[in-house]
């Protein structure tokens, strides 16, 4: 024990490290399966070094016996540099992703059959993919995708449904779903499931090499270990001690990896918190770790709960929070940091003056590399760009995304905006003739293309091209109107845009047709009329959005710059800042309009994950921002927020007279609650049962279903029968 002993000591002297209790047991219990469960904030990735250089220094292990895992390329070298930080003195340890373990098996493998292949993945520039000829096509994942929904169905795939196939294919790879059940896999991009066929079929026999994508790796990989035994024996043999971190991020193919690798020896560090898990969307399987036991029987489970990042009054309050969720590990997170400042909620009246807020806020700190603005949707931040830029505060971004600024509504908008400084190009007309109230059919435009005689296109409809009688005075009106349009401020011309000329209308047809969300949409133009704001002329508008992308652009060479932080939450795990401002929280963002609508649980519960890791990125300051209206709309503020500040400030026991019939006929047994009831809620007012989970009830308010915790409802007696 004096030993044991003696490495804690030593390292406290040499690099003024000092473990709590539990990091200590972490780092002695080295040989087994053991699942460490690290609340956030809880010294992880220092307990998981410290625990490599106790096996090396302590334990006498050879360090090219040991493999550490990693979530990401970027965690793998923070966790390099952190080791020969505490460690200089040691040889190094391999620190990888997954990816490059099943990329060295799926290698050793190819070698052996002598099968020549070729990795199709990796950056592309999006313009470069968008021009490249189908005949000069690369060979490149996106490009072949590309091409086979063209020829499927036969329109050019958005950027949006590029990144809901890959979605879809990542999710069905690493879930190790079976092709017979590829049907069932939600998805919004037509002739999904018959494009992944297709795709398959070219990687196996459209080239002269096997072409293998990212996913790709992991399941080749995974089939290797399994079908060659001796492969995996070598592979077995090359490692005594494996950990693998973020666990809570890892998909079933990657799980079964890791499993078949220390097979032979059983030294398997996992290191995870299910509270964090928030990656079910692309294969996650955040069940795993509640199943832990199963696969490894004789496992030590410890809890990491201590928090030495956020004040009292943040792990308080997110600690309850994370509560609400039933499917977890009862952890009660807590920590020693005394208090600093209540947690803030914000409600403003309109979604618009959200950018303004954080900039007064903003402007008023002096160490802006403290300040982080999360938010859930990329598409979230450009206003937020738009606004910091005109106020001068400099700003990074993690996960910069440009396709704002090439994404086909911003387009069509700039084309409109086009034809109002000339109706003499039909080239322009074609790009929008079928998104705004003219009733111009395709044969229309084909025949209008045909004329030549540079006039007005509008003229050309109405005195050479044939058309219906009911089209003529709706022609008539959008030359007007784009005639009027002329020298007119953008924010003015977008909005005839969006109303007079009907493009709002066409929107929502094609949302209807094609599956695309609408908010998402009506979102975009909502930043374009934002950006517009203070414009006098078409032109600075087109400039202004030119600038911005430069911005943007330009953003993610900031890191480590005394700058201001603007992250998705997904992307600010693992990241902590003195003040963090949590921003567009209402319901239909988070949760999400498809997290409301969810038949299960599963979803609702990943929701509040993701709500909890934002707010635990905060280490004293932690502000909620939300609003009461939005494009002229109510909308309600998050029901996390509200769950919040029910939690800040706990309603009064003293139930109050007039409330006595309210308390009286509240429903208080789980028997009261029967599908197909009516009841009503103290907030939402009359509903219908429709569903009734393990743990949730779903109600149906009017058009909208919400989805309630029971044991809330009973306990608050939020609900009454009718």
């Amino acid at each position: 024990m004096k030993g044991k002993e003696d490495f804690f000591t030593r390292k406290r002297r040499e690099i003024g490290v000092a473990l709590n209790e539990v990091q200590k047991k972490a780092v002695l219990q080295t040989n087994g399966a053991l699942l460490l469960l690290a609340s956030p904030g809880s010294g992880k990735t220092t307990t998981i070094i410290m625990r490599i250089g106790y096996l090396i220094e302590e334990k006498k292990i050879d360090p090219s016996r040991i493999k550490a895992v990693t979530f990401s390329r970027a965690s793998a070298h923070d966790m390099k540099k952190r080791f020969k930080r505490f460690f200089p003195h040691l040889q190094p340890v391999h620190f990888s992703t997954i990816h490059s373990v099943a990329y060295e098996v799926m290698g050793e493998h190819f070698r052996k059959t002598r099968t020549a292949f070729q990795i199709i993945e990796g950056d592309l520039d999006l313009e470069e993919q968008k021009t490249m000829d189908a005949k000069h096509l690369p060979l490149h994942k996106k490009m072949i995708l590309r091409n086979l929904f063209k020829s499927m169905v036969g329109d050019n795939i958005t950027d949006d449904q590029m990144d809901d196939l890959t979605t879809y294919i990542s999710f069905i790879k690493n879930k190790m779903i079976p092709p017979e059940k590829w049907s069932l896999v939600r998805t919004t991009v037509p002739e999904a499931e018959r494009i992944l066929h297709e795709y398959e079929a070219f990687k196996r026999s459209g080239h002269s090499k096997l072409l293998v994508d990212y996913d790709d790796m992991l399941t080749i990989g995974e089939q290797v270990l399994e079908r060659d035994r001796e492969l995996l024996r070598r592979v077995q043999e090359r490692y005594d001690y494996i950990l693998s971190d973020e666990s809570q991020d890892t998909s079933a193919v990657q799980h079964a990896i890791i499993e078949k690798l220390v097979r032979k020896h059983g030294n398997l560090c996992v290191v995870a918190d299910d509270d964090q898990s928030i990656y079910s969307w692309r294969g996650a399987e955040p069940s795993y770790l509640l199943n832990f036991k199963q696969v490894y029987p004789h496992a030590i489970t410890l809890f990491m709960e201590q928090n030495y990042r956020s004040s009292k009054d943040i792990v308080t309050v997110t600690n309850q929070f994370i509560k609400r969720n039933k499917n977890r590990y009862d952890k009660n997170m807590f920590t020693k940091n005394p208090s600093s400042k209540p947690m803030k909620i914000r409600s403003l009246s309109d979604y618009i003056y959200q950018t303004k807020y954080l900039v007064q806020q903003i402007q008023k700190v002096e160490q802006l590399s403290e300040v982080a603005v999360l938010y859930r949707n990329n598409s979230s931040s450009i206003a937020l760009i738009n606004e910091f830029d005109r106020a001068g505060i400099p700003f990074f971004m993690k996960d910069a995304d440009n396709r704002f600024f090439s994404h086909w509504v911003v387009e069509d908008i700039k084309n409109f905006m086009r034809m109002s400084f000339t109706d003499k190009r039909p080239d322009i007309l074609e790009k929008i003739h079928l998104k705004f109230n003219a009733y111009i059919s395709k044969q229309q435009m084909a025949a209008l293309k045909e004329i030549d005689n540079n006039e007005s296109v509008f003229d050309n409809l109405l005195n050479h091209v044939q058309l219906q009688d009911y089209q003529v005075k709706p022609l008539v009106a959008s030359k007007e109107t784009f005639l009027q349009m002329r020298g007119m401020p953008p924010l003015h011309a977008i909005r005839v845009i969006r109303d007079r000329l009907g493009y709002e209308k066409a929107l929502e047809k094609i949302c209807e047709r094609l599956g695309f969300r609408k908010e998402y949409l009506i979102g975009i133009l909502n930043t374009l009329e934002e950006i517009a704001v203070g414009l006098e002329t078409m032109e600075e508008f087109a400039s202004r959005l030119k600038h911005l992308e430069l911005v943007l652009k330009n953003a993610k060479f900031r890191k480590d710059q005394n700058v201001v932080t603007f992250s998705t939450f997904h992307s600010a795990k693992g990241l902590e800042f003195e003040r963090v401002y949590m921003m567009d929280l209402v319901d239909g963002i988070i949760p999400s309009s498809d997290d409301l609508k969810a038949s299960s649980a599963a979803m609702m519960e990943e929701a509040v994950r993701l709500f909890y890791v934002g707010m635990t990125r905060a280490k004293k300051h932690l502000e909620l921002i939300t609003y009461r209206k939005r494009d002229g709309e109510e909308v309600k503020e998050s029901q996390f927020v509200t769950a919040i500040r029910s939690i800040v400030n706990p309603p009064k026991k003293d139930v109050p007279k007039n409330s006595g019939a309210a308390e009286k006929d509240a429903i208080r047994d789980q028997a009261g609650l029967i599908v197909g009831k009516t009841i009503r809620h103290s907030v939402f007012g009359s509903g219908t049962i429709r569903r009734i989970d393990k743990d949730y009830i779903h109600i149906q308010f009017g058009s909208s279903v919400k989805i309630l915790w029971i044991t809330t409802c009973l306990e608050k007696g939020l609900l009454e029968p009718v």
